[in-house]
């Protein structure tokens, strides 16, 4: 089984527990001597399920802390008690036992296990018995484990449909949905680091007409070698997106307004100087158009303002000539 147990406890309830563990299932075994020592290897390693001694305070803590990040609050804890003599009346009264596994499950316990190693006057269980508690042990760490490893196949489905909701089938490119959570993001990062950055806002020249002259799957391949060719062509931090349509929208991190300016006139001599070769019979000739806008004072947190300014030179980009490049409130012209 590709799982792994991270056992918790003192050193009698760790020599005890972990031969019985490996000889009731295959999975990598680890140990930790106490709960502060644990918290470490839990947040580096990450173990599938968590067996802590039961009759520890600590380990009541260390389950809370577990279950109170998010990045760990999947881990199965199992909270278990090995008893080997009557110290008390109490660890043989129900009572006693139901007040602990209530203690456990408040303190964020998956489950919790009262498995005795002697009877009340202090003598060995029968076999009937240790193989019926080892039977109990075995199918609580595999109903854990299952929870775990559903979790974690629900993570990685949650992941692949985040993945799809967020890009373009058609490029292949980062969608609107994806601009719409990004954009926040890099200007809170731009504005908490003192730093520049702006937006780059692409729109391809005519390109109705090569629908209405060559039909939209030649439109289609058209758009996959712009958007391919773009990708290729941009620095590291630079982040594009399919805006809609044949629209482009690329945030510039760390960049500003000259350098934006610069960025959009390389990108559009790389469209326009070389043909798209749509198919062996078709090569297309295109070119783009490009507003820049560079983030300020006075905008918005969610860049909304920033992202309109780029479509407001984009539209004059367009007004003026295509295949250019507009930026600045003041509408500076660059020629592509």
């Amino acid at each position: 089984m590709d799982a792994s147990i991270l056992l918790v406890g003192g050193d009698d309830f760790l020599a005890t527990l972990l031969v019985r563990i490996r000889n009731l299932v295959s999975c990598t075994v680890e140990v930790a001597p106490s709960p502060n020592e644990a918290m470490p290897l839990i947040q580096a390693q990450q173990p599938d399920l968590v067996i802590l001694q039961g009759n520890q305070t600590v380990s009541l803590e260390l389950c809370r802390q577990i279950k109170e990040q998010t990045r760990l609050a999947w881990i199965y804890c199992l909270l278990l008690d090995l008893p080997t003599s009557k110290l008390a009346e109490a660890w043989q009264d129900d009572f006693w036992i139901m007040k602990c596994r209530a203690e456990a499950l408040e303190n964020g316990a998956d489950a919790y296990l009262w498995l005795p190693q002697s009877d009340a006057n202090g003598a060995a269980l029968p076999k009937d018995t240790v193989m019926q508690q080892d039977r109990l042990l075995s199918a609580q760490i595999a109903s854990g484990l299952r929870m775990v490893k559903n979790h974690r196949e629900l993570m990685r489905t949650n992941d692949i449909l985040s993945a799809i909701a967020l890009s373009d089938p058609l490029t292949e490119l980062n969608n609107r949905r994806a601009l719409d959570w990004e954009l926040p993001r890099q200007v809170q990062n731009s504005r908490s680091r003192s730093e520049q950055m702006s937006v780059l806002m692409l729109d391809v020249d005519y390109f109705k007409n090569i629908n209405d002259t060559y039909g939209h799957p030649i439109g289609d391949r058209a758009l996959q070698l712009i958007s391919g060719r773009l990708r290729h062509n941009l620095r590291f931090r630079d982040t594009l997106f399919r805006y809609g349509g044949e629209e482009f929208v690329i945030l510039l991190s760390g960049t500003d307004a000259q350098e934006a300016l610069l960025v959009g006139r390389r990108l559009c001599r790389l469209i326009g100087d070389q043909p798209f070769a749509v198919n062996d019979d078709l090569n297309l000739e295109m070119t783009i158009s490009a507003g820049v806008a560079s983030l300020n004072d006075s905008d918005d947190s969610k860049g909304a303002s920033l992202l309109q300014r780029a479509d407001q030179n984009l539209l004059r980009a367009k007004a003026a000539g295509r295949n250019r490049v507009i930026g600045g409130q003041e509408g500076l012209k660059d020629k592509g």
